[in-house]
């Protein structure tokens, strides 16, 4: 059976395929087809409509008001053959199909990879797409349908959400086994900032969290580095450059090894960070997600059901 995109017409395929990448050149690089093709279908589709789906800006392509509107109905019209096709593949068993998944960086490190394996190893004939995307972007995607389940940390609204699963996650700083810090089983914000200190750029949910904490305090945060990247971070803190800041997940592999050590923080009203298995609605009529939404959930209740009074740091 063929899949959800060939339903649509080369011109819509290849206009959705520029939407996405902003530009020709890239769409044809993705497709593997000529630029000029790609040019080709998206003049004829235009001139076929009556109005212009991009505004043009040198090479680079933006969407015009007709273009955000076509995508828009192009995207409704796939997710609904998508659900139509998974339905059907269901009635054979669940042996095919498509998830998207969208998570941020940490839990794509070794969390994520943990649940697809165990998930990919009982239903090898699924297909799984996985995008890496800031905390806010990847509730966008699964609002915009673009993704399906998504992996991320205190989203800044639930609005268009399904919440499978919620779990609070101490925020700790982490450091070598050698920095000064390391012999303490608590720190404070005010002890990190006494050191050099990677900081959460803003975007990022981290940031959000300890900001509020500085301020109180009226702490001056003046970091080594401001960085995007909690995978960037933790790394300049394993060389033993910086302090950095998160949780336990994204660096499993780091404490196991005793690359780093994760000291909880101990200033007051500091809260957890949340992470969130989010779902998009309507996602019984998709099987394939569903079972993955289920397999997802299932696995997160098992590996943090800790004793209450256990602290989750680095050995």
């Amino acid at each position: 059976m063929q899949k959800s995109d060939d339903f649509l017409a080369a011109g819509c395929r290849y206009f959705l395929l520029v939407a996405e990448a902003g530009s020709v050149r890239a769409a044809a690089r993705q497709a593997n087809t000529a630029a000029s093709a790609i040019s080709r279908q998206i003049a004829l589709l235009e001139a076929s409509l009556g109005i212009a789906l991009f505004e043009r800006s040198g090479r680079t392509l933006r969407l015009a008001p007709a273009g955000e509107e076509l995508r828009r109905a192009l995207t409704s019209s796939a997710l609904l053959h998508e659900q139509a096709l998974d339905r059907l593949n269901a009635l054979r068993g669940l042996k095919s199909g498509k998830v998207r998944i969208a998570t941020v960086e940490s839990v794509s490190g070794a969390l994520l990879p943990r649940i697809l394996d165990d998930f990919a190893t009982r239903h090898p004939g699924l297909q799984l797409a996985v995008t890496v995307a800031g905390s806010d972007a990847v509730t966008e995607l699964v609002r915009d349908n673009a993704a399906d389940v998504g992996f991320t940390f205190n989203p800044t609204s639930f609005e268009g959400l399904g919440i499978a699963h919620t779990q609070d996650m101490p925020l700790g700083a982490i450091v070598t086994p050698q920095h000064p810090l390391a012999k303490l089983a608590r720190v404070t914000l005010k002890d990190c900032l006494a050191h050099p200190v990677a900081w959460p750029a803003r975007g990022l949910s981290l940031r959000s969290l300890l900001d509020p904490v500085a301020r109180r305090q009226k702490l001056l945060v003046k970091p080594a580095i401001e960085c995007n990247s909690l995978r960037v971070m933790a790394s300049l803190a394993a060389r033993g450059l910086c302090v950095a800041f998160q949780t336990p997940i994204g660096i499993e592999q780091e404490l196991s090894d005793r690359r780093l050590r994760f000291i909880p923080l101990a200033d007051r009203n500091i809260p957890p960070d949340r992470m969130m298995l989010v779902h998009r609605p309507g996602l019984d009529g998709h099987a394939a997600a569903t079972a993955f939404l289920e397999h997802a959930r299932s696995r997160m209740e098992k590996l943090f059901a800790v004793p209450k009074n256990r602290t989750v740091r680095g050995k």
